[in-house]
């Protein structure tokens, strides 16, 4: 089977690269987060890494809604197609 294409993801020494970037981007990115001024009318969202914070909770809010209420809603029985 040497004929299957490989992709650049299945090498582990690049999905590393790719983790070890994406961690360096985020961490440059809550550093900038300390430079930039911030024009805010809120208190809270001029904290150091709120939208990061944020966006994250949001992110598992809406991964928990999809698994439970969506599921409860879009759920058919097991032989919904065979009848």
């Amino acid at each position: 089977m040497k004929d299957e294409k490989t992709y650049w993801l299945d090498r582990s020494e690049n999905v590393t690269k790719l983790y070890r970037g994406l961690w360096g981007i985020g961490i440059g990115l809550l550093l900038l987060d300390l430079v930039i001024h911030k024009h805010e009318d809120l208190d809270f969202a001029a904290w150091l890494g709120f939208y990061a914070g944020f966006g994250f909770f949001a992110c598992v809010a809406l991964v928990i809604a999809a698994k439970e209420i969506l599921r409860r809603l879009a759920m058919r029985s097991e032989d919904y197609y065979d009848r």
